[in-house]
């Protein structure tokens, strides 16, 4: 009998969560405020007519499948989108609360995520820490599954577009060695929903689709906040305040299944707590010093955003950066930057302290601060080594890398350097005697990644107009310029008058004028890099033996390609015309993302491509078409996936 049904009817649940936790069984429909509760059981709606899109092999190894097991399954599509319970399943929607951009907000919860169940890995698990959970199980839930009790103002459902994004981010990403939750398979339908992407009063039909998520746990920081007491800000609590019972059983719970070396080494709870404070701390260090190394901008780093085992969780309106600019912000509702790119790791610490305080009685207040003290010397640790490796400094050191890293910054930052481009190319600077005439030419690949003069222009007479307190400080230079010379002080205006003068030196400045001072500032730093690189050799005799390593350590560590903005459009848009070729393909690029292979040259975007496939009187189809003609008007060559953006991907937009 263990043997019958297909492989995803033999799927070995033990859902530990539901036993251990306090569970809400009321099955009341409608969004409701769910109190003395970890977990609500929920009823999954169907799909009409769902379909695979894509599926990730080595997510679905996680939990003993394979692609074929999936195909051959008459209701795979039904089993992986929540439109068929999977024997053994227990179908649920966790609470939690959280602070959203800096504001507690109360009450948030799984409001289109259901949990179906904890599967057992099986005794032979990876050797990869990223491929292992350390409690034998992985939590499975499905993305977009229907209403919950925490839906609020939702439906309930994602769609294809958004969907497509987290697929294949959450597999780009393990596939870069950042931990993250995985993504086991992306399911669409024939049922649509109305969504008004940019907010504008104009709503079109969107596919309601399903991800398969699949991590040890999805427990965040925002689990422990449904015990906050009435904000003085906002005036919202959470659903459980008052039962420290419910928080010390959800702390015991965390601690005992997934940092179990913690629970053995303390007896003492207090010190067993600390502890486990400051691994997530370490955890959560290591994890944002990863994404400032590969440019990743998480959009959206509210503390119910924030796995509580150092994972990168809920991608939404996250961005690859292409030029560097540590002023990037990837989310279009981000107004006023709090989540840019250079953020990110002040507000992950930011967030740790919200942590803190929601364990209340559970952590000392005075060694959650020591703890919390120590993170970004931890951050800058592990930020600098990752740096060192993507720019092959693997036997020395030195005290001066901090200010080479941030010089190598700077000039990406003035020059508009391509940020991925720009460590790949590295590794073809050499410090050997006589190669000269190579450092010559890696320097011309660089520039030729470097932003035009308009594309530098636009940047700049954007930051210009959203800062309408910067033209009132202006005015005190003329009015008062006493106040002025105090107010000009300060690092933030001071940053913004660098930027008027920059803007008025484009202005000044014709393209090759450009092109030639990008040229001396590249020339400046790539000097100063193979100075530095030559002394990685100085106690060896087999310069050529340090040479090839670097050369084969950088280009490990330094991705060809990631999931740009505007490759991820591209296969959105194939995949709304009903082909789903371009995200599977993309998919084995992703998986790949340090080879150059010939997957990797194939093109991106071919002017008409998608169109030619669409169905102009269908619900997508006209709409596609209008997109299409938008490229083409400003790129219609073939751009391979590790190529330089085209002019129009800086006008999309992601909220």
């Amino acid at each position: 009998m263990a043997q019958s049904g297909t492989p995803l009817q033999r799927l070995k649940f033990n859902n530990v969560a539901l036993k251990k936790l306090p569970l809400d069984s009321s099955l009341e429909p409608g969004s409701r405020t769910v109190t003395g509760a970890c977990f609500s059981r929920v009823v999954p709606q169907p799909l009409l007519n769902p379909t695979f899109v894509a599926l990730s092999e080595t997510a679905l190894a996680l939990l003993g499948l394979n692609a074929d097991d999936v195909l051959r399954d008459p209701h795979g599509t039904e089993y992986l989108s929540g439109s068929r319970v999977i024997p053994g399943s227990e179908p649920a929607a966790h609470c939690y609360c959280g602070h959203q951009f800096g504001h507690f907000a109360g009450q948030l919860g799984d409001g289109a995520v259901c949990y179906l169940g904890e599967v057992d890995a099986g005794v032979e698990q990876s050797s990869d820490p990223l491929s292992t959970s350390t409690c034998g199980r992985w939590e499975i839930q499905v993305k977009g599954a229907g209403l919950t009790p925490y839906s609020r103002q939702s439906d309930g459902r994602k769609v294809l577009r958004s969907s497509i994004r987290e697929f294949l981010c959450s597999e780009a990403m393990f596939a870069l060695g950042i931990p993250t939750t995985r993504a086991g398979s992306l399911v669409t339908s024939d049922l649509y929903v109305q969504r008004d992407v940019f907010y504008s009063g104009n709503p079109r039909p969107e596919r309601c689709s399903v991800v398969l998520r699949i991590a040890p746990t999805f427990i965040r920081f925002g689990s422990f906040e449904i015990f906050h007491p009435v904000d003085d800000f906002t005036g919202r609590h959470g659903p459980s305040v008052g039962r420290p019972d419910i928080r010390a059983q959800l702390l015991d719970y965390v601690i005992e299944t997934f940092y179990p070396e913690i629970e053995r080494r303390h007896s003492d709870r207090q010190e067993r707590n600390a502890s486990f404070f400051r691994e997530v701390t370490v955890r959560t260090a290591k994890l944002v010093a990863m994404w400032q190394s590969v440019g990743f901008c998480h959009g959206v780093l509210n503390t119910d955003n924030m796995s509580i085992l150092g994972l990168t969780i809920d991608y939404g309106p996250f961005g690859f950066m292409d030029r560097f600019d540590p002023e990037f912000v990837c989310n279009a509702s981000d107004k006023k930057g709090r989540y840019s790119f250079e953020a990110q790791p002040y507000v992950c610490r930011w967030n740790l302290a919200r942590l803190a305080e929601s364990l209340g009685a559970e952590l000392h207040s005075a060694k959650a601060g020591a703890i919390l003290d120590e993170f970004m010397t931890i951050y800058q640790d592990f930020y600098l080594c990752n740096m060192r490796r993507k720019l092959g400094l693997l036997i020395k050191r030195e005290p001066e890398d901090v200010e080479l890293v941030a010089d190598l910054l700077k000039t990406m930052h003035i020059t508009g350097a391509d940020f991925t481009n720009t460590f790949r190319l590295l590794s073809a600077v050499s410090c050997l005697v006589g190669e000269q005439n190579s450092t010559d030419s890696v320097v011309e690949l660089i520039v030729e990644q470097c932003a035009s003069l308009e594309e530098l222009k636009h940047t700049a007479r954007k930051a210009k107009q959203e800062n309408c307190e910067l033209e009132m400080i202006l005015s005190m230079a003329e009015t008062n310029p006493g106040m002025f010379n105090m107010v000009a002080n300060q690092p933030e205006v001071a940053k913004q008058l660098e930027k008027i003068s920059r803007l008025k030196e484009l202005l000044m400045i014709n393209e090759a004028g450009l092109k030639i001072k990008q040229r001396d500032n590249w020339q400046r730093w790539v000097k100063q890099y193979r100075q530095r690189l030559a002394r990685e050799c100085d106690e060896t005799s087999d310069s050529a033996a340090v040479e090839k390593e670097r050369v084969r350590s950088m280009n490990c560590t330094n991705p060809a390609v990631v999931l740009r903005n505007y490759i991820a459009q591209n296969a959105i848009e194939a995949a709304e015309s009903g082909n789903f070729t371009e995200v599977q393909q993309l998919l084995k690029v992703l998986e790949n993302p340090y080879s150059v292979s010939t997957d990797l040259e194939h093109p991106v975007y071919s002017a008409g491509s998608w169109s030619d496939q669409a169905d102009g009187n269908s619900i997508k189809g006209q709409e596609v078409k209008e997109n299409t003609k938008r490229k083409a008007t400003a790129d219609t060559h073939q751009i391979p996936y590790n190529s330089k953006p085209p002019a129009w991907a800086r006008t999309i937009c992601v909220t």
